[in-house]
């Protein structure tokens, strides 16, 4: 239960800072949530990368219907994705997993207590 809560809050946390602040602010979200939220540190980090893997994804797949596929599809072309916005979204969805992942490890270590 603690995993999915986790997961919930890390990608709430992150949307509403994602409104009023720069992109980056995911990792502190993220840290945040590991450090209130013991887990073992593969669950914290799951738990990050679940979290803004759904959220980003879901953020790219919806600005991508809302505009019919234009942007990502010249994006595509840009970068060597042979014209796919589904990889598009892949990588945008894959970059902020990844980012939040290693910041809710980051929180799961500081919460650790120092073996004296």
């Amino acid at each position: 239960m603690k995993f999915l809560i986790s997961i919930l809050i890390t990608a709430l946390l992150s949307f509403v800072a994602g409104l009023f602040l720069p992109w980056w602010t995911i990792a502190p979200a993220a840290l945040i949530v590991a450090l209130c939220i013991h887990q073992s540190p593969f669950r914290s980090w799951l738990t990050g990368f679940l979290g803004l893997f759904l959220l980003w994804g879901g953020l790219a797949f919806w600005i991508d219907i809302e505009n019919q596929h234009l942007l990502s599809s010249k994006l595509a072309e840009i970068f060597p994705l042979n014209g796919s916005s589904f990889l598009l979204i892949l990588v945008t969805a894959l970059i902020g997993a990844l980012v939040a992942g290693f910041a809710a490890l980051t929180g799961c270590y500081i919460r650790k207590k120092p073996v004296a």
